[in-house]
């Protein structure tokens, strides 16, 4: 008997052990960083980083890195760089950040920073090959290319694409305004879009070049004057890709193929013509579409995308806090998290994986002024 005792309490050790190695693992997998860039104007540091479970939506403050008005953020594929532009309008004081990511404290350090080349920087972004960062200025009208060190620090800036002419709406598009930066699918080409002329620019990119942009060899898409071009979006299967505009409001979907848009659909996310339209994102299963609309009933438009064709069908309609400038989608597809810029919250949402309707935690972060939201393991 005492024999049969120890066996069977080995046996439960062995058990337990096992499921607290387990229930840890689980944990941990579930278990992001989340940065936050936010506009400095009303008391905010900067940079803010938290613990976010992407099962759960329960986050916790880590740490925060003083830079001015970070409003937009780019993370290097491995997680040990952070870039930030420093948005303001002129160009003297309009910058581009380096820090390195202590992914074991959650820590941010300055590295170096670089001039914009243009006012108003409000998106920037990686090369495929981890190499180059390119920011859109929407005030200098231009984008503007870098040079990523081995050491995760910006060189010198290597190429300044400045863009020129305008659009209808007399008060929103008297001159270029570059609003965003996108790769595509394949890594081959860069689109950028420009607001202040109903454009989107297409780009060759250069591999293995100094110059990752071969600016001798763009072309652009024009899409409906007085649309106001913002942020592009492409399905993960590669084939669509979409477009919210934000005087318009609408939504705007693109056959995609070797570096060709095709329009095939127009849809209206922002049904109140409040021209407030901002940011845009696809589930990461490609079902669902989601569009940001501020200035006027404030929230996320839902879509769903059909597999076979990728049209767009209205799906509904969250309400969020105020001025929702940007959200994300964790990359596990279970939660979109809002950064409402002058309600100072970023409000955390679980998305219905049969609707894709959101539904609040009611697990508010409470911060001011936040604008952008990234993730890093």
């Amino acid at each position: 008997m005492n024999m049969i005792y120890k066996s069977l309490l080995v046996l439960t050790s062995t058990v337990v052990i096992w499921s607290n190695c387990n229930a840890q693992k689980t944990k941990s997998d579930s278990e992001m960083y989340m940065l936050a860039g936010t506009y400095t104007a009303k008391g905010s540091k900067g940079v803010y980083v938290y613990k976010l479970n992407t099962e759960t939506g329960a986050s916790k403050y880590v740490s925060e890195v003083a830079v001015e008005d970070p409003s937009y953020l780019a993370i290097s594929k491995n997680g040990n760089y952070v870039y930030t532009v420093t948005e303001k309008e002129d160009q003297q004081n309009s910058k581009v950040n380096a820090f390195s990511f202590d992914k074991k404290t959650g820590k941010l350090s300055f590295i170096n920073s670089k001039p914009a080349g243009g006012g108003a920087p409000c998106h920037i972004n990686i090369s495929p090959d981890g190499k180059h960062i390119v920011t859109a200025n929407y005030m200098g009208g231009s984008i503007t290319e870098y040079t990523i060190n081995n050491n995760g620090s910006l060189g010198d800036a290597s190429q300044n694409i400045v863009f020129s002419g305008n659009g209808t709406d007399k008060e929103r598009q008297t001159q270029p305004h570059l609003h965003y930066v996108e790769f595509s699918p394949e890594g081959k080409y860069m689109f950028a879009d420009d607001l202040g002329t109903d454009k989107i620019y297409k780009y060759q990119v250069n591999k293995d070049a100094s110059k990752l942009l071969a600016s001798d060899n763009s072309s652009s898409v024009k899409v409906k004057d007085g649309s106001g071009p913002r942020h592009l979006a492409f399905h993960p299967n590669g084939k669509y890709a979409y477009l919210i505009t934000e005087i318009s409001g609408d939504v705007i979907a693109f056959n995609y193929k070797n570096g060709t848009l095709e329009e095939f659909q127009t849809v209206k996310a922002d049904s109140l013509n409040a021209k407030g339209s901002a940011d845009i994102h696809i589930s990461p299963n490609g079902k669902y579409l989601y569009a940001s609309n501020r200035l006027k009933g404030d929230g996320i438009a839902v879509f769903s995308i059909d597999q076979k064709n990728g049209k767009l069908t209205k799906a509904g309609y969250q309400p969020t806090g105020i001025h929702p400038r940007n959200f994300a989608i964790t990359p596990n597809g279970k939660l979109l998290l809002v950064a409402n810029r002058d309600s100072d919250q970023i409000q955390v949402f679980k998305i219905d994986a049969k609707t894709g309707l959101l539904n609040n935690t009611n697990q508010d972060i409470k911060l001011s002024m936040p604008v952008c939201i990234k993730f890093t393991k």
